[in-house]
């Protein structure tokens, strides 16, 4: 599936699933370690697990970025029986216990057509809600090692989390930073993202390794540039709709592309008229 992981930081450790780029990051300490992501399905799960092993027999806690399939849907696998807690915002938590065949039919869908032979595990894949909720801030102790897990207010979805490891430096974003591709704004809170973005700014200093949800580690300077256009985009979206003009006027000046900038747009519009 994958090279295995790749220390970034002090016991930070990245591992990248080729398919769809995603950002699975292990936090080592002296006691336990942190999984940050779990992937797409069972399958991918179960090699993750190994990964995870080939670096340390510490036992796990998880957290989910938030509730998109590709960071969370190998959760039953890497936690474990009984489960190992796994973390997340209590909105993504919700989604995972309440709609769970929503959410794999919604992923089975998104998937079927590119990568058919994902879409089948997924249709396979046990779904395990997280078993500890964060509403704004929670900090966990790994032994000699504090990471902390905040919610920085809505922006790629409802349910964000970043994790932060203040003696390594790092920064864990998930989606509301992305390297391999533009934003997506399908689930998103446009005119608030930059906002969030603002908000895991002040938990950096000038040598913080951020990680993304998809793509490289970056530096400080990549999350400011890309809060410039968030912030760019959001006041257009702001401005078209005072002016009345349709979301493609949008979609046509927008930073990240013309059919991002158009889901933007339009997801921006109904929050500007009271429907999301």
């Amino acid at each position: 599936m994958n090279a295995g992981f790749v220390e970034v930081a002090d016991r930070v450790h990245v591992l990248r699933e080729p398919l769809l780029r995603v950002n699975v990051t292990l936090v080592v300490g002296d006691d336990e370690a942190l999984l940050v992501d779990t992937l797409s399905s069972a399958a991918q799960a179960t090699d993750l697990a190994a990964a995870v092993r080939a670096v340390t027999d510490r036992p796990l806690t998880l957290v989910n970025t938030h509730h998109h399939y590709d960071h969370c849907f190998g959760n039953a696998v890497l936690a474990g029986d009984p489960p190992r807690p796994v973390y997340a915002h209590e909105l993504a938590a919700a989604a995972l216990r309440q709609e769970p065949e929503r959410l794999r039919r919604e992923a089975y869908d998104e998937v079927r057509t590119e990568h058919p032979a994902l879409a089948a595990e997924l249709a396979d894949t046990p779904l395990l809600a997280p078993t500890h909720t964060v509403q704004t801030e929670t900090a966990l102790d790994l032994g000699g090692r504090r990471v902390l897990l905040r919610h920085p207010g809505r922006g790629h979805t409802e349910a964000d989390l970043v994790v932060h490891v203040p003696d390594a430096d790092v920064l864990i974003a998930g989606d509301l930073v992305e390297q391999s591709g533009p934003p997506a704004f399908e689930d998103s809170y446009p005119l608030r993202w930059p906002d969030a973005v603002a908000d895991l700014l002040r938990l950096t200093t000038a040598r913080t390794v951020v990680v993304p949800g998809h793509g490289d580690p970056v530096d400080v300077d990549f999350v400011r540039a890309q809060h410039a256009e968030l912030a760019k985009l959001a006041w257009l979206i702001r401005a078209a709709h005072t002016g009345s003009a349709p979301p493609e006027r949008v979609a046509a000046e927008a930073p990240f592309g013309a059919r991002a900038a158009l889901i933007a747009a339009r997801r921006g519009y109904r929050e500007l008229d009271g429907e999301a």
